[in-house]
Order: C-alpha cells, then sequence, then structure tokens
C-alpha cells in the first residue's frame, strides 16, 4: 500500500545525474518537496509527463516546492535522458539497492521492477500532504498538481 496523506515521508538518500547524493531531509530543510516517481526514462509516457512538469516549473518554484524525480533506471541513463530533454529538476536514481526507495514509498511494482507513477508532495515538516497512484499507461494530470500546490 502506498504512502497516504498525514503519514511520514520515508527518508530517503538518492544519487542525481551527476552522481550526488540527494538526502530528502536535507532537501525539506528549504521547503516542501513533490516526489515524483515514474517507471522509465526515455518512455513515451514519462518523457511526456516530466516535460510537462519542465515547462511548467515556475508553477512549483513561485509555490516554494522543489521537485524530485525518481526513477530505477541507472544514473547513466537519467544523466543522458536529462541532457537530451534539458530537464532543470533532479532526476534521482533508485537503481541499486533496486527500488528501495519506491518500495518504501508503497510503489515498485515487484513483479517488473519499476517504480508506478506515485506522486508524493511533502510538507517542510517531512508529512505526505497530497499523494496520487496512476494505474499503469494512465498520465498524471497537470490539474491535479496545480490543485495539491494550492493547498500548501
Amino acid at each position: 500500500m502506498a504512502v497516504q496523506p498525514g503519514d511520514p515521508a520515508p527518508d530517503f538518500t538518492l544519487q542525481d545525474t551527476h552522481g550526488t547524493p540527494v538526502h530528502l531531509a536535507d532537501v525539506l530543510a528549504d521547503g516542501p518537496v513533490l516526489v515524483v516517481f515514474y517507471p522509465f526514462a526515455f518512455s513515451g509516457i514519462c518523457t511526456g509527463e516530466l516535460c510537462e512538469l519542465r515547462d511548467n516549473i515556475e508553477e512549483f518554484e513561485t509555490a516554494g516546492v522543489r521537485l524530485l524525480a525518481v526513477s530505477t533506471d541507472p544514473v547513466f541513463t537519467l544523466k543522458a535522458w536529462q541532457q537530451q530533454e534539458g530537464f532543470g529538476f533532479d532526476l534521482l536514481s533508485d537503481f541499486w539497492p533496486h527500488g528501495d526507495v519506491a518500495r518504501a514509498y508503497g510503489v515498485l511494482d515487484e513483479q517488473n521492477g519499476h517504480a508506478l507513477r506515485g506522486t508524493f508532495l511533502i510538507d517542510a515538516d517531512g508529512v505526505v500532504r497530497w499523494a496520487v497512484v496512476n494505474p499503469r499507461g494512465q498520465r498524471r494530470d497537470l490539474e491535479a498538481y496545480r490543485a495539491a500546490l494550492a493547498e500548501i
């Protein structure tokens, strides 16, 4: 079962596309965080979703929310994808131990070894304020993000 609003967000440390560790607790010290799990870099729906976030990043920045996008892809794959698409937010690798963070959030597809489309808005105190997990093949809705941001 996925982490729910009101639950404490599981803490984690994952590498970004430069191999630099990103620790959730450290990021939360600067304010709320939106953690966006997605199945695979370079895949159609994931590319469309993250490009939509890239194109609307100023809405998150204006709300004081930092975006962390997480998949089970290796760092090198994420780096190539970030360079190709020009993502200005962190792509984090949950590659090894494989899917541990996605599992902690309840969004690891154990059978296929990738994250589901789970999204978690975490306040500066480390509490999940909004969460949604979309079924396989269903994109997330930008309007839902906007509604969640309005609640912070």
